[in-house]
């Protein structure tokens, strides 16, 4: 199966990428499935639900979030009806969504994509390592389900790292997102998962992070808070990594970044 995840998806720029490239990754790699991170596609803050449908319309099969899912109220409820759509998954028990999503096409195979948050410099939340394991408890890779896809959203690489080799051998990619940075460790671990931890972002890297560069710099130099973060309105350029698995065993066997700039 051949699996492709586009990073987080910031503003306008990041939008506009996904729908310039994704039918031109389509038509070149012909992926399997194909998985979005729209965490920071509503203005660089969130999702709404009309952008959701704009990435089903252009061929996602299910969206990824992050620490900002709920920023945008209208989302809430729609995390409820649409299966296609995941939050972390250690989130406090009764939280509203769901924290992985099993996608079934139609030549029967089956794809798990979960998403857990860090906890290092995040918010507090459940241990995401008890989190998966209840998921995997239910779903193993290759007897059940075909491929597992993990969304590890954290800022500290080591702990993107030490998550990825404890469940090395039990899902099929463990990649990260949030830092909006993509980072060169794309990697298949000893027991045969494929890893990256940054996948990078969908928008315009002219920037900080996808923002406008003023309020950014003037909260490094001046060290109070400012006015709210404003994407970026440059071209973007999409990022996305993608992984092809063993159809008998749903271990990886190759792991390729990719990147689209729009001109």
């Amino acid at each position: 199966m051949k699996i492709l995840y586009c990073g987080d998806v910031v503003g306008r720029p990041g939008r506009d990428a996904i729908k310039k490239n994704i039918p031109l990754i389509k038509d070149k790699y012909k992926p399997d499935a194909i998985v979005i991170n729209g965490e920071n596609a509503a203005h660089g803050f969130g999702l709404t639900p009309s952008i959701c449908r704009d990435f089903f319309a252009v061929g996602a099969d299910a969206i990824t979030t992050g620490n900002h899912v709920f920023d945008q109220r209208e989302i809430v409820p729609f995390l409820d009806t649409e299966k296609r759509i995941i939050r972390p998954l250690n989130y406090p028990e009764g939280t509203v969504g769901r924290g992985y999503t099993v996608l079934e096409f139609l030549n029967g195979k089956k794809l798990l994509v979960a998403q857990v948050m860090g906890r290092v410099f995040m918010e507090a939340l459940d241990c995401p390592v008890r989190a998966l394991e209840s998921v995997l408890s239910k779903y193993t890779l290759g007897v059940n389900v075909d491929a597992i896809l993990v969304d590890i959203h954290a800022e500290a690489t080591s702990e993107k790292i030490s998550f990825a080799h404890y469940f090395d051998g039990k899902v099929s990619a463990v990649l990260g997102t949030h830092t909006h940075v993509p980072t060169a460790d794309e990697c298949i671990l000893k027991k045969g998962t494929a890893f990256q931890c940054d996948v990078g972002m969908c928008g315009d890297y002219n920037s900080v992070l996808g923002f406008e560069e003023e309020t950014p710099m003037t909260r490094l130099l001046k060290k109070y808070p400012s006015e709210r973060l404003i994407p970026s309105k440059g071209e973007g350029t999409l990022c996305a990594t993608l992984v092809e698995t063993d159809d008998k065993t749903g271990l990886a066997q190759k792991i390729e970044r990719i990147k689209v700039c729009c001109l």
